[in-house]
């Protein structure tokens, strides 16, 4: 009876290369690709060659700000701008003449996958009441007259307000809509209050995190 050896060489070096952990990250439809190095790299021995595609497309594109790049990371805003479109991306990497094969992301969607960050809070006092201006995250997109687009532009936004006044230690809610412009009746002399906010989108049933307290004294 004879026995087949198989003897089993190293991992391949485009194995060994390839970089892990591809997806994207988006925060209010900032979208960025990143990655990790292969197993036998450190980030500053190699470099990195970005496509990207949208789903059911034949052909990948380079991306060619970051083709050759040594960062791990690569901005797809621009090319991921039609917010209900599925897309990939992928990336290989180069080091020492060895190249990897390509790792590619799961299907990516901006309009679903996004986060939302909180409203940022702005409070003026106002013949005695407290104007409380509600402004939406900034959105990466522009009009083409290079006039910045809202996120108002492709979400019917709501806004939850909430208050904490020292003088009861217990939150309230004050106002749930559309308005970015709230008024808060005065407060009581010698007293204080903090403010949080949200957004809420109704057609995504979805919503921002809560912001940071702004808080306001009154002598």
């Amino acid at each position: 009876m004879s026995f087949l050896l198989i003897v089993l060489g190293p991992q391949p070096a485009r194995d060994s290369l390839k970089p892990q952990r591809v997806r994207f990250q988006s925060r209010n439809f900032h979208n960025v690709l990143l990655w990790q190095p292969g197993w036998a790299l450190s980030s500053n021995r190699s470099v990195y060659f970005v496509q990207y595609k949208v789903y059911g497309e034949r052909e990948w594109k380079h991306k060619e700000e970051c083709w050759g790049t040594q960062e791990l990371f690569c901005d797809l805003t621009n090319e991921t701008s039609d917010l209900q479109e599925p897309y990939y991306g992928r990336v290989r990497a180069a080091s020492a003449g060895s190249y990897s094969g390509w790792s590619m992301t799961p299907r990516f969607i901006p309009w679903w996958e996004t986060t939302i960050e909180p409203p940022v809070i702005n409070i003026t006092r106002v013949n005695g009441l407290l104007s409380v201006v509600l402004h939406a995250p900034d959105f990466p997109y522009r009009h083409l007259k290079g006039k910045t687009k809202s996120m108002e532009n492709y979400y019917e936004l709501e806004y939850r307000v909430f208050i904490m006044k020292n003088s009861l230690k217990m939150e309230q809610q004050l106002y749930e809509g559309p308005r970015r412009v709230v008024e808060v009746e005065a407060l009581l002399p010698h007293s204080g209050a903090c403010l949080m906010a949200e957004i809420y989108i109704p057609r995504l049933d979805r919503g921002s995190p809560r912001s940071a307290k702004t808080c306001v004294g009154v002598a």
